[in-house]
């Protein structure tokens, strides 16, 4: 029986979003209402991973935000 539940790992728990590391690929997850902690930067609009493994999730494998807020490579870690 199918339910609508996604099979996929959501990226944060309900209640939650999720943030970049800046300057890296790390992130964490926000209560919903609290700014991000220093250090850390919300995904661009449009851009946000949903899933582990999802197309923003890869995409943030390999991207982040440096201090200006562009979006860059990733240093090699």
């Amino acid at each position: 029986m199918l339910t609508g539940c996604s099979m996929e790992d959501a990226q944060c728990g309900g209640g939650e979003y999720p943030v970049l590391t800046v300057g890296s690929t790390g992130g964490a997850c926000v209560t919903n209402g609290e700014e991000p902690p220093k250090g850390y930067v919300r995904y661009p609009e449009g851009k946000v991973p949903e899933h582990v493994g999802d197309k923003w999730d890869e995409y943030w494998s390999t991207h982040t935000i440096n201090e200006k807020g562009d979006i860059i490579k990733a240093p090699a870690e």
